[in-house]
């Protein structure tokens, strides 16, 4: 959505001018993150989805840099030989001078290249970069702080790569290089002081000071206009980090944010306003068939029910079949990820339940890695002794087939009493003895190291949800990323979210939103806010978000007990729809994974102009996003109900309410997909100026 650009985009100093129609064969992009082949958080899944995309359009001329880490390497990362003449010889100049880059493909899709860069090896370089900072730009960056020391060299070795590129190529360079976040800022400054003809795009995906200012509890988005930012950033010790944030965001050609609240945020706090806003994506697996993504949750639920059904061991006094899988997951943020919010509204859905004798029973599974030292006992033997179970009855029911099978083999009917002898009852008695327990299941599946002081644990002992046989809530805190090699869960992330039903997220600080995004492009109905850059993304282009499964709670203008009410509204709505309407809103759900995919929000992102020129201050900057100016209508049949035609169910819902209105499924797919623009296509203005990808297949 285009926004007022700043004086500061006009100012293009050491950059000449790129002919608006310019050979794209001319121009490199570099794109430059600490998350590059480096997990750590969000970007990392930005930058990897949107590779592909990026790869396609800029071919031979787009260069991923990051840090180089040898445990990533290793696993991630395929080292060659430069492909790019002039590339190779910067590479080979810096390694003579002291430095250690390294070249390679990173084997995600789109194989893009990547440029690592050790940070560790040129750390000698510390303190003499660290005063010319403080001579050039007035940023003092203490000894102690080893992650704002890591940004230095980091931001110092691109700032190295980029004026070696541009000091070796033959002819005037076009060099676009995309920096994201505080982290890599301080090259994008270290470019714009030194005058290096690059232009340069800053992506700033949260602010810092915005970030601990809201985990202190403060009503952040009310008074933005109100702190003190030098005072706050210094109180928390963050001062030179917000400095290097903030002159990165003053020092870019173009100031880019993933969402309009944090553009609103970003504007306030490094007193910036973003030139335009670029909403991150997915890459977007379609199915052929509405059903296969149902069979998907369907296998996925299984895996869940069993570890259940080992979990709450001696106390599985509860339906399985009726049973819903809500979670919320992401970095422990306990009120910036609305974790406190979602537990009090577990208390209050716990008691509307049961005072409605319903008999759905929920499971709140809590994924946020926090500080452990094991796996609890009690958890690992309630998994052993399901298996411990399963076997017996598997051992009883080859014992009860081979007698069966001989019985019919002689032409008789078998005697159902000499079917299983007393050998066979003491076994299955041995087996439901072991199921005994004195004991509640466990609320926590690790030992937690602060057990008595963990957020998460507190508020469970205050609002009193200890997994007790007449709750109809039971709570999971799962301390841990999931892992498809756990002894416990042995799920990935991916599996686990399509096996779920819903996805809670009621943040209060949220940019964008991934998971919530995620849920969505996997059928997954969830929750969201309206201070989540996902959240306000979905309000502005669905009539009734709710009727698609995306549920928006209003975190910016109600209180923190109404926001609790409106969400214990939410999740007990969702617990009383029947199977089927479930199945149809996850179609629904399923369907705005278009809205999502990088195929539509790409166009305005790592200098994808639609193939034209990269900004400058002559050029108009795309500020239009793709997929502005059409909203998806409210659904014919609001909201989801039992439907006659039930050709992408997977099982047919049993005992479910009938209801008179018809529901056709392929007639409202048509009318969602005409309410959504085609994929864009980059303008064939000449051959030379297509996309590598495009120039191959017509060569």
């Amino acid at each position: 959505m285009p926004l007022t650009r700043s004086v500061s985009v006009t100012s293009l100093s050491g950059l000449d001018e790129w002919d608006e129609e310019f050979d794209l064969e001319d121009a490199v992009l570099f794109e430059i993150a600490w998350e590059v082949a480096n997990k750590v958080g969000g970007i990392y899944t930005v930058i990897q989805t949107k590779a592909r995309l990026t790869s396609e359009e800029w071919g031979e001329n787009y260069f991923l840099v990051g840090p180089y880490t040898e445990s990533n390497v290793r696993t991630q990362v395929e080292l060659i030989e430069p492909t790019n003449g002039v590339l190779r010889r910067t590479i080979d100049k810096m390694n003579a001078s002291g430095c250690k880059v390294y070249f390679g493909r990173w084997l995600i899709e789109g194989s893009p290249y990547v440029v690592l860069i050790d940070v560790g090896f040129t750390a000698w370089s510390l303190d003499r970069w660290k005063s010319e900072l403080w001579e050039s730009c007035a940023i003092g960056v203490p000894w102690f702080d080893r992650e704002a020391n890591d940004a230095v060299l980091f931001g110092f070795l691109t700032a190295w790569l980029l004026g070696e590129f541009a000091a070796q190529c033959d002819e005037p360079p076009c060099i676009l290089a995309h920096f994201h976040e505080w982290l890599a800022g301080l090259g994008l400054v270290l470019c714009r002081n030194r005058r290096l003809p690059v232009a340069t795009i800053f992506t700033t995906h949260a602010t810092l000071l915005g970030r601990y200012l809201c985990a202190g509890n403060v009503d952040f988005y009310n008074n933005l206009s109100q702190f003190n930012v030098d005072k706050e950033a210094g109180d928390r010790q963050i001062y030179h980090r917000y400095c290097i944030e903030r002159a990165a965001a003053h020092c870019t050609h173009v100031f880019t944010t993933v969402s309009q609240i944090t553009a609103i945020e970003a504007e306030h706090l490094l007193k910036r306003k973003p030139d335009l806003v670029t909403p991150n994506g997915l890459n977007v697996k379609k199915f052929s068939a509405m059903h296969e993504f149902q069979n998907l949750h369907a296998q996925s639920k299984a895996r869940i029910q069993e570890f259940v059904r080992g979990h709450f061991y001696g106390h599985l006094d509860f339906n399985l079949d009726k049973c819903l899988f809500f979670f919320i997951a992401g970095r422990y943020e306990f009120c910036n990820k609305g974790a406190d919010i979602f537990l009090e509204a577990l208390a209050r859905l716990n008691y509307l339940l049961r005072v409605n004798h319903s008999e759905v029973t929920v499971v709140a599974f809590f994924i946020m890695p926090a500080r452990t030292n094991n796996f609890n006992v009690e958890t690992l033997k309630g998994q052993a002794v399901r298996k411990q179970l399963w076997d017996t009855a598997h051992a009883v029911k080859e014992k009860f087939g081979k007698k069966l099978y001989e019985s019919l083999l002689v032409g008789q009917l078998p005697d159902v009493s000499k079917m299983l002898d007393k050998e066979d009852f003491t076994m299955m008695k041995r087996a439901i003895f072991s199921t005994q327990r004195h004991s509640q299941p466990p609320v926590c599946t690790h030992n937690m190291l602060e057990d008595s002081s963990d957020p998460i644990l507190t508020c469970i002992r205050r609002i009193g949800l200890f997994n007790g046989s007449a709750d109809r809530v039971k709570v999971i805190f799962h301390p841990e990323f999931l892992s498809s090699t756990s002894p416990l869960l042995p799920m990935d992330y991916e599996e686990f979210v399509r096996g779920c039903h819903l996805g809670v997220f009621p943040s209060y600080y949220e940019p964008w939103g991934y998971t919530p995004a995620e849920c969505t492009v996997m059928g997954i109905p969830s929750v969201s806010t309206n201070l989540s850059g996902f959240g306000c993304f979905m309000e502005e282009h669905i009539a009734d978000p709710s009727a698609y499964g995306i549920y928006i709670l209003d975190r910016r203008f109600r209180s923190i007990d109404e926001s609790c009410h409106q969400l214990t509204s939410f999740l007990f709505q969702f617990c009383q729809q029947s199977r089927r309407q479930r199945i149809i809103q996850r179609n629904r759900t399923e369907r705005l994974s278009d809205l999502l995919d990088w195929r539509y929000l790409g166009r305005v992102s790592s200098g994808g102009g639609g193939g034209g020129a990269p900004p400058t201050a002559t050029t108009p900057l795309p500020v239009m996003l793709q997929t502005q100016g059409f909203r998806y209508p409210r659904p014919a049949s609001v909201p989801p109900s039992p439907a006659l035609s039930r050709h992408s169910s997977p099982h047919h819902s049993e005992a479910e309410d009938e209801d008179d209105e018809r529901y056709d499924e392929d007639l409202e797919a048509e009318k969602d997909r005409q309410n959504i623009r085609q994929p864009f296509s980059l303008p064939l203005r000449n051959k030379g100026a297509l996309p590598y990808s495009m120039r191959r297949e017509q060569a």
